[in-house]
């Protein structure tokens, strides 16, 4: 049987090297967007098939063998393909979600990350982790070590999917991350569910009060963009405002109501 280090000898070659990507993969960017100030305040890597395939399809195809490399691969190519559209010369930050059980090692695994940033003068503070998967990590203390490593390195750490799972008060006390999305499902049809607007008119007290910055994703309609406004959600993301755009760092347009002067 192979000794930890000679497990972890290639990954570490990996990292200084580089790696092949298992899966042909590109991105498409979607906008995350301050409606406050009616700016883009980051762009959401979000990984597609060369030919336009779906997320789905893609992580359909990632397995234990070639999780490690996938990771590293979408890291890279978000990087490259947002320095080529010019995503630094905005204001904007670079969102990437990233798969902590792919993660053996935070300080090795992300001087990939490190390279390719500086090779194309990418501003490090400019990114985000975005945290997925997070039901899959067994091991709280390994998660809290990449956090810990991640926030040294001065990227800012967003937490996916509060109030899903295994997202809970529990993860978010423990990481206390810069930023947090609310489970898509609270989002749904607000509008229509009270009970949903309460919990909602909380959570932004909480992050309010932990200085965290609470994201409202799948907003898609008017309905739902006006109440999580009524709300107080100052960030927002969905069909709505800006669908992903392949390859590109699409626009987004805020709605109005109809009846509006």
């Amino acid at each position: 049987m192979l000794n930890q280090e000679a497990k972890t000898l290639p990954r570490c070659e990996a990292c200084r090297e580089g790696v092949e990507p298992p899966i042909a993969i590109t991105m498409a960017f979607q906008p995350i967007v301050d409606v406050k100030t009616r700016s883009i305040y980051a762009y959401e890597a979000l990984v597609r098939g060369p030919q336009q395939e779906s997320a789905g399809v893609i992580l359909g195809q990632v397995n234990a063998q070639n999780r490690y490399a996938f990771d590293q691969s979408c890291r890279v190519k978000a990087i490259e393909l947002a320095s080529s559209l010019g995503l630094a010369d905005t204001n904007a930050k670079l969102s990437i979600n990233f798969m902590p059980g792919a993660v053996y090692s935070p300080a090795a695994c992300i001087q990939l990350t490190l390279r390719t940033a500086a090779k194309l003068n990418f501003p490090t503070d400019r990114l985000i982790f975005e945290i997925t998967e997070v039901e899959e990590v067994v091991d709280r203390k390994h998660l809290l070590g990449i956090v810990e490593e991640y926030r040294r390195q001065g990227f800012q750490i967003a937490l996916d999917d509060l109030g899903s799972g295994y997202s809970g008060l529990n993860l978010l006390a423990d990481l206390n991350p810069h930023l947090v999305k609310m489970d898509m499902d609270l989002t749904r049809k607000i509008d229509e569910r009270p009970t949903a607007q309460v919990i909602v008119k909380k959570l932004v007290e909480l992050c309010d009060g932990l200085g965290i910055s609470l994201i409202a994703e799948g907003v898609e309609t008017l309905a739902e963009f006006e109440c999580l406004q009524q709300a107080g959600i100052r960030w927002m993301q969905g069909y709505l405002l800006a669908r992903p755009a392949f390859e590109s760092l699409g626009d987004f347009v805020l709605p109005s109501h109809p009846d509006a002067a």
